[in-house]
């Protein structure tokens, strides 16, 4: 009889090393985050907070989803070069570990936003944010304080109307009594 062997001392030995070799591929980038779903007002700043850690020096690059727009943010290597797109340029300010602060929100700038680390060789992992922008509670008063200002001034200027109506017509029916009264200066006197 004949046993049949599947396996030999060195085909486990390269079989080791290569999944040793992926698993450290696959955990050498790591991207921690405290909070990935961020809810901030309009015209307030926001800032991604990761920590990034891999082997080498990482190329980062954040890109923006919202329904069918997908637009890159900026590419940078921390100590080389920071290349941040001409739609951020203003508003984006870029952090060695991988973070990233916007300013100046706009409504349309909620969405997904994911940043991308790549590895000089050439693995890479992604990790997403949610940012919720709100119209700023401040406006609404605003807008409210002008409409009852508004509406304050209409208000006063029919008052105003109204009272200069009414004069008016209390004049003209002075005048009209008056134009039908006779106009004798004689007073006639009654016997006693």
């Amino acid at each position: 009889m004949r046993h049949f062997r599947l396996w030999d001392v060195q085909d486990v030995a390269v079989f080791l090393s290569i999944a040793s070799y992926i698993c450290d591929l696959a955990g050498a980038i790591s991207i921690h985050s405290p909070q990935r779903s961020l809810t901030r007002s309009v015209q307030e700043d926001v800032f991604f907070s990761v920590d990034v850690s891999c082997n080498g020096v990482p190329t980062i690059q954040w890109n923006f989803m919202s329904g069918a727009v997908s637009r890159t943010i900026g590419t940078w290597q921390p100590g080389a070069y920071t290349n941040i797109t001409v739609d951020y340029s203003s508003r984006v300010q870029s952090y060695d570990n991988g973070s990233m602060g916007l300013s100046d929100l706009r409504l349309q700038d909620g969405g997904y936003y994911v940043i991308t680390v790549t590895e000089t060789e050439g693995s890479s992992k992604d990790t997403g944010f949610v940012l919720k922008v709100n119209e700023a509670l401040y406006e609404d008063l605003q807008y409210l304080s002008v409409s009852a200002l508004a509406l304050a001034c209409v208000a006063a200027l029919l008052m105003l109307l109204i009272w200069l109506l009414d004069k008016a017509y209390r004049r003209i029916v002075a005048w009209r009594r008056r134009r039908q009264m006779p106009e004798t200066n004689a007073t006639e006197l009654q016997p006693l």
